[in-house]
């Protein structure tokens, strides 16, 4: 059933520039550029502003290294209505992928390696939020932002994988771009269920070539739309399915288990042509985690950034920037873990209250510390500024320290 969605909230998002990247090196020569500190107060993957209950310290202490670290060669590679409590699922996709990419639910892949201790998660936690501020769970989720895409701080849990899908192997000012160019193209739903989100069922009834189009200036324009047309076409089916379900009163023991306000809200979004995944959240974190990846393009840092920042589940995504120093501060080992195992290691190791914030913190530190970036040196600017957990860390892979 088609809905009649008015574009002058796209037209109003296109006239909202995109942020701009910030460049503090005006004097340096145009072959070179310089890096700086960044001021880092966004949520991770271009979400848009987070929550700091602490701000950041006029002079945060920062401590130059008593013992320079070594550095080593080593190749280094973020709506629904009140549901039930969280219940089992049998749910099967349209085309499940064979791979569950190698998780270990609930299992370390490293048993015999003991850190994080809780102790030490806790004094990083500390020495890293006196620099970047202290992060604290927003304690409702925060309307779709039409022109910032990000890791799926949002209420509808398709608007969050989309978003997580688009910022992925791209900047996050790209991925704004994508995003942006959807709204251009297809609109936002102005009213009932999904108000304020893109109209999505218009982007699956699109043409593959509109899609790409729309979203080009993102980059892997190509893979990504074809990505998103077919989740879109699973998730519609899938909300169909559920509605002749619902409708027809069948055994079906997820069903069953879920509120009438929750089967009738699913009703609704079918009728009114909303694709929705809200569903999602009566699920078990391992079962809603499994259900996010069955869908193309989607892989675990994806699904475990949509279960932290929008299903408000404990679980810490990892991405390159968390890779990348939880190798330096030892978390894991070294030599053995990839970013795959490094999740299902530091899923079990690290508490949960702490897994929202150290997820963020990381990342902050990984992209403005001149010492902890992924492609720094001795000879980098701002080097000798120090770094707040220097003395914790190792820094191994190959180093191509900036001229000053």
């Amino acid at each position: 059933m088609d809905r009649r969605v008015t574009r002058s909230a796209a037209r109003q998002a296109a006239q909202t520039s995109i942020p701009k990247i910030q460049t503090t090196d005006s004097g340096a020569p145009p072959t070179k550029r310089r890096r700086t500190n960044a001021t880092v107060t966004e949520l991770p993957h271009n979400l848009g502003a987070a929550t700091i209950i602490q701000p950041l310290s006029k002079n945060p202490k920062r401590s130059a290294s008593q013992k320079e670290a070594s550095i080593k060669d080593e190749s280094i590679d973020a709506l629904s209505p009140t549901l039930p409590a969280v219940i089992p699922a049998s749910g099967k996709g349209k085309k499940p992928k064979k791979s569950n990419y190698g998780l270990t639910p609930g299992v370390t892949p490293f048993p015999d390696w003991n850190r994080p201790t809780a102790e030490e998660c806790e004094e990083v936690n500390r020495l890293l939020s006196s620099v970047h501020g202290e992060i604290v769970p927003p304690t409702t989720i925060p309307e779709p932002s039409l022109t910032v895409t990000g890791c799926g701080e949002v209420p509808s849990v398709l608007d969050a994988l989309i978003r997580t899908l688009l910022s992925g192997a791209t900047t996050g000012r790209n991925s704004a771009l994508a995003f942006n160019g959807l709204v251009q193209k297809f609109g936002v739903l102005e009213e009932g269920i999904g108000k304020g989100s893109v109209n999505w069922d218009a982007v699956r009834r699109a043409p593959l070539k509109e899609v790409f189009e729309a979203i080009k200036s993102g980059g892997l324009a190509d893979i990504k739309s074809k990505n998103l047309k077919a989740i879109l076409d699973m998730v519609h089916e899938e909300n169909q399915t559920r509605r002749e379900k619902i409708i027809k009163d069948e055994d079906d023991p997820v069903i069953k288990c879920e509120s009438e306000g929750r089967k009738q809200y699913d009703v609704a979004c079918a009728d009114q042509g909303f694709l929705s995944l809200n569903h999602l959240h009566s699920l078990d974190t391992e079962q809603a985690m499994k259900e996010l990846m069955k869908y193309p393009g989607i892989g675990p840092k994806t699904a475990a950034c949509v279960l932290l920042f929008c299903l408000q589940r404990p679980c810490f995504a990892v991405d390159t920037h968390i890779f990348r120093i939880t190798k330096w501060l030892n978390w894991v080992p070294p030599d053995r873990a990839t970013e795959i195992t490094a999740f299902s290691h530091l899923e079990v190791r690290i508490p949960d209250h702490l897994k929202y914030s150290l997820h963020q913190l990381f990342i902050r530190h990984g992209k403005s510390c001149p010492r902890c970036r992924a492609i720094t040196g001795e000879s980098s600017a701002g080097w000798e500024a120090g770094c707040v957990i220097d003395h914790l860390v190792v820094r191994t892979g190959k180093r191509k320290g900036n001229t000053r």
